[in-house]
């Protein structure tokens, strides 16, 4: 691999020695390097870059072997929007807090490129959600790699989210809102809100109640390969529509679909990780003081 590309959100002073060792290795190497454009502009009198740069504001027309996402798991979500249909690989350095996605740790930047070069790194296909719907909502980027929500506007009156998969009726939630998640998203919002974790490799999708109104709802698993249909009612004038951390208002009645997008993300781990390693640390999922 000869070209990468950096995607990173703020700089901060802490992560000077970070970046300083990174650029160093990518001039030995003479790679072609691309870095996002608004974080380029914070960093680019802040340190000697001695070595060619392009910029990249969009994932239209940008050439990698691999994105670099230094940040938490938001950079990576960002960072997803460039991946250009999966072609480009994606791999997160974690300088954030909890660092689900963006799983290597700053001090494994050197092992990072031993293991490019060695390809004894492990690359996961993660899925998307495509979004559609018949009123312009994301016109840019309507994929998401965690989850679609959709969501009340007002803190005063709940919404009724009707839901079909395939044009079967599912039911019409009463509640603040409703979550569409990805098996990677399921250890996010989903989660908190009482859904499953499901195993990244999963062929579904987690419908997931926000606050219901009715005892008897619980969140549904799904596959995949159906269609989601949701129709959203309410008192005001519309509501709101997530994918993963953008956001939206939407009219109520306008018909939403979503479907599994027609490509994966690409997302590179180092040899030694594992989805229930990484639940078991940063979750603390089965933490027991009787289990040694």
């Amino acid at each position: 691999m000869k070209h990468f590309a950096i995607c990173s959100r703020v700089f901060r002073e802490r992560e000077r020695p970070l970046f300083e060792k990174l650029f160093s290795i990518l001039e030995k190497r003479a790679a072609m390097v691309s870095i996002y454009t608004p974080f380029y502009e914070q960093i680019k009198d802040k340190f000697d870059i001695n070595f060619p740069v392009c910029q990249f504001n969009d994932g239209e027309g940008l050439v990698a072997d691999l994105m670099l996402s230094i940040g938490g798991d938001g950079t990576l979500l960002l960072s997803a929007g460039f991946i250009e249909e999966g072609k480009i690989p994606v791999i997160g350095i974690n300088t954030g807090r909890l660092g689900f996605l963006a799983g290597v740790s700053r001090e494994q930047l050197e092992e990072i490129f031993t293991s490019v070069d060695n390809k004894t790194y492990l690359e996961e296909k993660r899925s998307l959600l495509l979004f559609e719907s018949d009123h312009l909502t994301f016109p840019s980027w309507n994929y998401a790699l965690n989850e679609c929500t959709v969501l009340k506007s007002e803190t005063t009156s709940m919404i009724t989210v009707h839901a079909y998969a395939n044009g079967e009726f599912i039911s019409s939630y009463w509640c603040d809102g409703l979550i569409i998640s990805t098996p990677t998203g399921s250890t996010g919002y989903s989660l908190s809100c009482g859904g499953p974790i499901i195993m990244p490799n999963t062929n579904s999708w987690v419908l997931t109640p926000i606050a219901p109104h009715n005892l008897s709802i619980r969140p549904l698993v799904l596959r995949d390969d159906c269609e989601i249909t949701l129709v959203v009612e309410g008192r005001s004038d519309h509501f709101l529509c997530t994918l993963d951390s953008r956001s939206t208002p939407v009219p109520f009645g306008t018909e939403i679909k979503l479907r599994r997008a027609p490509f994966d993300l690409r997302l590179i781990r180092l040899e030694q990780y594992t989805f229930i390693a990484s639940i078991r640390q940063k979750l603390m999922w089965g933490a027991d003081k009787r289990n040694k």
